[in-house]
């Protein structure tokens, strides 16, 4: 796990007016001031459909469900992004605790937070813990 700033302009830069007309008031929450949605509410949660998870906010493709497992936290769970450069990790000393926050790479918008060491039995080790309301989905034929 790399951590990076995301002191740069992203790619895809907004205005705080524009994100609040393309987005809801719960995903402006989420995405653009780093809010968290309560657990085991997100529509992504229990998603088992196979396909590609990509940013709300800009569309940019993150994770894929070949990475996707149940980790039972309340949030869906990803041992891996789909690449590398797609997402950005920063460490996250909010709350009381130090984390790491993960951010879309294209837009800067917050999807959630990366955990390590928790010994699920993935590849990586890692808890790609996502919002779901930080993320859409597009189904795949299973055959792709």
């Amino acid at each position: 796990m790399t951590t990076a700033s995301t002191g740069s302009t992203p790619p895809v830069a907004k205005t705080d007016e524009q994100w609040r007309a393309e987005l809801s008031p719960a995903e402006y929450a989420v995405l653009r001031q780093a809010a968290t949605e309560r657990p085991y509410t997100g529509e992504y949660t229990d998603n088992h459909r196979v396909g590609v998870y990509s940013c709300r906010a800009c569309g940019s493709e993150l994770f894929r469900s070949a990475e996707k497992f149940d980790s039972h936290c309340g949030w869906p769970s990803f041992f891996s992004p789909l690449a590398g450069d797609q997402i950005i990790e920063r460490v996250d000393t909010t709350m009381g605790m130090r984390r790491v926050e993960v951010v879309c790479a294209r837009c800067h918008s917050h999807l959630g937070h990366v955990f390590e060491g928790e010994g699920y039995g993935t590849p990586t080790d890692l808890r790609y813990c996502i919002n779901s309301i930080s993320l859409s989905f597009a189904e795949q034929d299973a055959t792709q």
